[in-house]
């Protein structure tokens, strides 16, 4: 399942595509597979576009994606082999595969003038 897009301002955005746990930005200018940056707490991954219009890590001029990977979430189950010193199943923490549809991408727009300009925003 695809993850939750927002888009953010008007105008022409980056194309996003998804293949499994990747999401691939512009024509592929930058693949990323997000289950690799999920860990205990919400990852926030900020991609912008340079003078140039080319799309770096980090804002750059401005704004191009967000991603937004919500904290890897746990189960908690008796194990059937263990047990504790008082003869009580311990328990464990088991990670919950990577759910893609809980991603949220938020896009942000230029205008035909920023994309002809090479993605200068010169105001």
């Amino acid at each position: 399942m695809a993850a939750i897009i927002i888009e953010k301002t008007g105008g022409v955005k980056v194309d996003v595509a998804f293949n499994g746990n990747k999401v691939i930005l512009g024509d592929d200018e930058m693949t990323l597979n997000l289950a690799k940056y999920e860990r205990d707490d919400p990852v926030h991954i900020d991609i912008g576009l340079n003078a140039w219009g080319f799309l770096t890590f980090g804002v750059s001029d401005r704004y191009a994606v967000q991603l937004e990977i919500p904290a890897r979430s746990y189960v908690f189950q008796e194990s059937e082999d263990e047990v504790d010193e008082n003869g009580n199943a311990k328990i464990e923490k088991i990670a919950q595969p990577f759910d893609m549809s809980k991603v949220t991408v938020i896009l942000w727009g230029r205008t035909a003038e920023e994309i002809a300009e090479g993605g200068n925003n010169d105001e």
